[in-house]
């Protein structure tokens, strides 16, 4: 078990020092591009609830989404952290919905979102992806806990190509995306890497 946390720490570690290499205006237009491939995604078209996350300053920006995805009248569903080891999904119906969290970061203040088998789609950040869709987050385990109660709902991890690696370090307790997109094609990706 030591050994994994190692190498999930190393490669968490790496991850931040690739992110450093790349300015905020690279990191934005990336993410717009991001933003585009999820709103052509047939998926996500035909979802009526979905689950996102109101962006880090590090992560895919998905903060504009969040308000397209309203406006094309779906239920837009952001996660809260309630505790150290607990998201609980909010209905966000607007940016006064937010206010900040227990981690300095702006989270939805509404009600809870009580039908979890209402969530379709669910769009999941990540410091790092494989192309078999493991991911490896923050280290808390907040997303592995709560996407294990909403298997119905189809998961796309988003990250910047450079997130991507060969292999992602996992346990039994790690969630599996169904999807990972990024700025690149994860083939080619793949073929640079071997």
């Amino acid at each position: 078990m030591s050994d994994l946390h190692s190498l999930k720490q190393q490669l968490r570690k790496d991850i931040r020092q690739r992110k450093q290499q790349y300015s905020l205006e690279q990191r934005e237009v990336w993410s717009k591009e991001i933003e585009q491939k999820l709103l052509d995604h047939p998926r996500l078209q035909t979802a009526r609830v979905v689950m996102l996350y109101y962006a880090l300053p590090d992560e895919v920006d998905t903060r504009h989404l969040v308000n397209t995805l309203l406006k094309e009248g779906k239920t837009v569903v952001l996660p809260k952290c309630i505790d150290k080891e607990h998201i609980e999904p909010r209905q966000y119906t607007g940016p006064d919905d937010l206010a900040e969290g227990i981690y300095n970061l702006l989270e939805p203040v509404g009600k809870p979102y009580d039908a979890l088998g209402d969530i379709e789609q669910i769009i999941v950040p990540g410091m790092s992806f494989d192309s078999k869709g493991h991911r490896l987050g923050r280290g808390r385990g907040y997303y592995d806990r709560f996407l294990a109660q909403v298997p119905q709902a189809y998961k796309i991890g988003v990250c910047f190509d450079f997130q991507r690696v060969e292999q992602v370090p996992v346990d039994e307790n790690d969630q599996v995306m169904d999807e990972v997109l990024s700025n690149k094609p994860f083939s080619s990706q793949g073929q640079e890497q071997q």
